[in-house]
């Protein structure tokens, strides 16, 4: 089975093409903000148009920067990019591209990537804590993303911790998102996120926020592993030697709650490898 696998964030998109699970071919792109959704859209429709010239497709899958309502296959919205708001992403890949499409949230499609062909294989429950432009989390359960009632289990990025913090794009204060980003990392220190990485004081500093953020889903969720990817995932070991170390003094000592996170494997393309997981689940594979 040949699939068309996308990956839309805030700041790139990219799209790849698999023959069976062997990624034959991939492109990215960086997003033009200002074009906004029909910009992009144009951009997947040309990509695409081109590559079945050469190769059948016979499915599509697709992570999307954003809430999504799984059942509607609608995207909810884009905080980063404008005109995504009740979006038919879905239906449009079916009417434009000519491919059956299924589509959810990039956290939840990057931590079914890094469950089925990297870094939590073998690891149920899984977590995957997406750190990037925003911030996400994605639970898998028996090689299942789980969504709950409403398809937005895992929203972790917009926890609240620190209740006087400032005001995050979602409009409340203080969320884990709004703290530790790359989008709000950038606008707060005045460097980009990849350069404050390298700073071993301002790491130490940052983990702390971090910590917080992750500590909810461990003593909630209890997951065998947490997987930690996205655009400051992939600082490694400067990031998450000190975040394993901060961790150890904030969880509560009795509960015994591995601590045990690592680095997604499949870097930038977990979402990619997840959207591929996700159209082979949609066809009973």
């Amino acid at each position: 089975m040949n699939t068309l696998a996308i990956d839309i964030g805030g700041t790139k998109f990219s799209i790849a093409a698999f023959e069976g699970e062997r990624m034959a071919r991939r492109e990215s792109r960086a997003t033009d903000r200002e074009g906004g959704r029909d910009w992009m859209l144009g951009q997947i429709a040309g990509i695409a148009a081109a590559w079945r010239r050469e190769a059948a497709f016979d499915t599509c899958g697709i992570g999307f920067g954003g809430p999504v309502d799984f059942d509607a296959q609608r995207v909810a919205l884009s905080t980063h990019v404008g005109g995504w708001q009740d979006f038919a992403l879905s239906e449009w890949v079916e009417r434009t591209v000519g491919l059956n499409a299924v589509m959810d949230n990039d956290a939840n499609v990057g931590g079914l990537g890094e469950a089925v062909h990297g870094a939590g294989r073998g690891a149920r429950p899984l977590f995957y804590l997406q750190i990037s432009t925003g911030i996400g989390g994605g639970i898998i359960v028996d090689d299942r993303i789980y969504r709950g009632a409403d398809s937005y289990a895992g929203e972790i990025g917009h926890l609240t911790i620190r209740p006087d913090g400032p005001e995050c794009l979602c409009g409340a204060r203080g969320c884990f998102e709004r703290l530790c980003c790359g989008l709000w990392l950038e606008r707060d220190h005045g460097r980009p996120a990849k350069e404050l990485m390298r700073d071993p004081a301002f790491v130490e500093r940052y983990v702390v926020d971090v910590a917080l953020g992750l500590k909810t889903a461990i003593m909630l969720l209890n997951p065998a592993r947490v997987v930690v990817g996205g655009g400051i995932g992939k600082a490694g070991e400067a990031l998450l030697g000190p975040l394993r170390r901060e961790m150890g003094r904030q969880i509560t000592a009795w509960s015994r709650a591995r601590i045990e996170i690592v680095p997604a494997t499949l870097g930038d393309d977990s979402v990619l490898y997840g959207a591929l997981a996700l159209a082979r689940q949609a066809q009973g594979l």
